[in-house]
Order: C-alpha cells, then structure tokens, then sequence
C-alpha cells in the first residue's frame, strides 16, 4: 500500500537521512535548485500575511520558510515522525506564526480557512491527485489561490523515481500541469496560469546546461484561483 511507505519513509532513511532531511534545502546537491523553486512561489503567492496552508511538508523547512516570510502557516503531512521533525525546525527557528497538523491532504478537514496553498514536490506523491485538488479547494476562501511546483510527464518512469518506489514503497507519479488543471476544473477553481519552469535557464551542474529533453525532469508552476 503506497501510503504505508510514505509512513515509514523517513525511518527507512535512517539517522543520517533525519539529519539531511532536517537541514534542508542546506544539505542536498540541489540546493540550489530549491531555493530557485521557493522564490517563484512566493512570488506567484498574495503578499502576507496571507493565511497559508503548505501541503505534504515532510521536515518543514518550506513552512519555515514561508513562515519567516511573513505568512501564517500551517504545515501538513502525513507521517508523524516528519511532524516531529518540522517542529524541530519550527524551535530551532524559533517562529511563532507556525503550526503543523498531521493528515491526509487527500481528505483534509479544514473549510474556507485559507487565502494559499501550496504543494511543492509533494503533489506526485498523491493516489489521486483529484481528491487532494478537491480538498485544497475546500480549504481555501472564495478567491484563495492553489499554487503547484510538481515534476512532470517522464517523472515516474526515471530510474532514480523507480528505485525510490523500490526501496522505500511510496507513490512516485508524473504531475504535469495538464493534470493538475484537469483535477482543479473537476474541484471547482475558475482560472488558470501555468508559468515556465524556474530553473530552465539555469545551468544544471555538474551537468552543464539544460536541454530539451530535460525539460519534463524540471517542474513548471501552476497557479489556480477559487
């Protein structure tokens, strides 16, 4: 069953995988491909100190973020032991304007609570991405906004997303905005915008610069208004 690896995910990795995963984006090669990702967001996002719902958390350091920004933010995820984590960031930052609640974003409780959302690499984990729009869309105030920053068509197929699935059981999917689109449509958003990837232009070290063919492996934003 997917989600029970979602669940053990973080065990699974391990105390120097707790550690990475607590220190991120400072920890990972791509570093600096997050921190690119993160400033397109926030620049897609109403200013705060909107209300902001940061969908499959995982360590929480996108809620960290978010948070030092300005937002009020509630951080989800499914997995209690990444619920620790993330409030260990939460200390160490020591912010105020953040809480975490662990949960299925698939079937969240919340009703008109929030101006934001956002799923960043986290959306093409879902068994079905339209429940968790559905959710998104309940969620949020009459003209709340639902941004996305998922991998795209080639994703599940890669060999490194296989040997995730293989080692620690979890969904791997390809989550292209023509997707994500569909689902919101079926959820009830009324508008639209599908931006370029942040970091297509950008070199890809130590690989040297970004082809077309690299195009799927690199997410493209979406933004969606209730």
């Amino acid at each position: 069953m997917p989600k029970a690896g979602e669940l053990t995910y973080l065990q699974k990795l391990g105390p120097a995988g707790r550690r990475h995963a607590l220190d991120k984006p400072f920890s990972d090669p791509l570093c600096w491909r997050y921190l690119i990702d993160i400033g397109a967001i926030l620049s897609l996002l109403p200013p705060p100190p909107a209300r902001l719902l940061d969908l499959g958390a995982g360590s929480g350091w996108t809620s960290v973020f978010y948070a030092r920004r300005g937002y009020d933010v509630v951080g989800q995820d499914l997995a209690a032991d990444m619920i620790e984590l993330a409030l260990e960031n939460k200390r160490r930052y020591e912010i105020e304007n953040l809480r975490f609640v662990q949960g299925d974003y698939e079937s969240m409780p919340f009703d008109e609570e929030f101006d934001c959302a956002t799923f960043y690499d986290a959306l093409h984990h879902a068994e079905d991405e339209r429940s968790a729009i559905a959710s998104v869309y309940r969620a949020l105030k009459p003209g709340g906004v639902c941004i996305t920053l998922e991998p795209g068509e080639g994703h599940g197929a890669d060999p490194s997303s296989l040997e995730v699935v293989r080692t620690f059981g979890v969904t791997e999917r390809d989550m292209p905005p023509h997707l994500i689109i569909a689902a919101g449509r079926a959820a009830g958003f009324e508008t639209f915008e599908v931006f370029p990837p942040p970091t297509l232009f950008f070199p890809r070290p130590p690989e040297g610069p970004v082809t077309a063919a690299d195009y799927y492996r690199i997410s493209s934003a979406v933004r969606m208004r209730k």
